[in-house]
């Protein structure tokens, strides 16, 4: 067995390590002082496109709205086209009126029992719009819920067949009853059958359904009562 001497620990020199080398822990540090002056670079180029973006001048084609529209367009209870330039509803109210302003109505068909409210009539007087108010005290007295005469029917049938008040709104109280007596006669010119009458009908009576009244006027009414001037009627009415 041969031995060798172990050599003299204080004679061992260590390594020497370059002045441009970092230990592992030093190592880290250089990166995370990397990694930051990238992001600060990086921000900084965001920052100055996000100001290039800024302040170039929006498209000519694009609109910037800051508020919304100040009047609101609210329809009458119950309100429906019925026919091209022909509607129907319930009493407007002064917050209707700037949507009927847009229907351009010309004529309104007043069949309730009751004088139409003040406001209603201002508003029609201030837009020149004439108010017929067809029923009265001597057809189907005060009572709103009584029904209309046949009288009062071909009053206002006689409007509706003729062009030359149109626009027209044809209203009542609730625009419910009296309103779908006038368009249920209306309808029967028109050929309906009396299901689809019926069904028109009962469509805007609410939970509580239709009345047996307003169902036989309807289906009593003499037609022959209306003549149909061709010159004068609506081309709707004409093309049944």
């Amino acid at each position: 067995m041969s031995y060798h001497p172990s050599k003299d620990i204080s004679q061992v020199q260590a390594p020497q390590i370059p002045r441009d080398q970092k230990v592992n822990g030093d190592h880290d540090d250089d990166h995370d002082d990397e990694r930051i002056t990238i992001d600060e670079i990086n921000q900084q180029q965001y920052q100055t496109k996000v100001s290039q973006r800024l302040s170039c001048k929006a498209p000519s084609n694009i609109i910037n709205i800051s508020s919304s529209p100040m009047q609101k367009v609210i329809p009458p209870l119950n309100f429906c086209p019925v026919e091209r330039h022909l509607y129907r509803s319930g009493q407007p109210t002064p917050l209707n009126h700037g949507f009927l302003k847009q229907l351009d109505i010309r004529n309104i068909v007043w069949l309730a029992a009751e004088d139409p409210s003040d406001d209603f009539l201002e508003f029609a007087d201030n837009n020149d719009i004439a108010v017929h108010c067809i029923a009265d005290m001597g057809d189907g007295g005060a009572n709103p819920w009584d029904g209309l005469s046949e009288n009062s029917i071909t009053q206002a049938l006689r409007i509706i067949t003729n062009k030359d008040y149109y626009p027209i709104l044809v209203c009542c109280g609730m625009g419910r009853h009296r309103t779908g007596t006038v368009i249920g006669c209306l309808r029967r010119l028109q050929g309906w059958n009396l299901a689809s009458v019926s069904e028109e009908y009962r469509r805007f009576t609410g939970s509580k359904g239709g009345r047996i009244l307003v169902e036989l006027l309807i289906e009593a009414f003499d037609m022959s009562s209306i003549p149909i001037d061709e010159s004068m009627a609506p081309e709707w009415l004409l093309s049944q």
